[in-house]
């Protein structure tokens, strides 16, 4: 299980540059709100996940119905945190370091038990 979370954990440095990149945009340049920059930066950086996660961390073939499933619960969160972030005044560099941490164990765990879960 270590293994197979210091891959997702690679892969998840690499996402987390995406997204933090694409946030940063959003709330710096277009003057975004937190919510709405955290759900473009998670929509740019989810797909390199999933597919890089498949192929890299659980060595599995994509599906649709798992990239709907890893798009629906990943964005949910981020829609949530960016909503809280917003609500409390959070500053934004803390909603990043917050979502970054709260996805990659949410997200090590959903898709491990439900995205990419080996079928018996």
């Amino acid at each position: 299980m270590l293994k197979l979370f210091s891959k997702y954990l690679t892969v998840g440095v690499l996402n987390t540059a995406i997204h933090w990149f694409v946030f940063a945009i959003g709330v710096y340049i277009f003057s975004v709100n937190q919510a709405t920059a955290n759900f473009l930066a998670f929509a740019t950086a989810v797909t390199f996940s999933f597919f890089a996660n498949a192929a890299v961390t659980f060595k599995s073939k994509p599906k649709v119905k798992g990239y709907f499933l890893f798009v629906t619960f990943m964005g949910l969160l981020s829609g949530l945190v960016g909503k809280l972030a917003d609500y409390y005044q959070i500053a934004p560099i803390i909603t990043l370091v917050e979502f970054s941490l709260i996805s990659l164990i949410c997200g090590f765990f959903y898709s491990k038990h439900i995205v990419f879960r080996e079928e018996k």
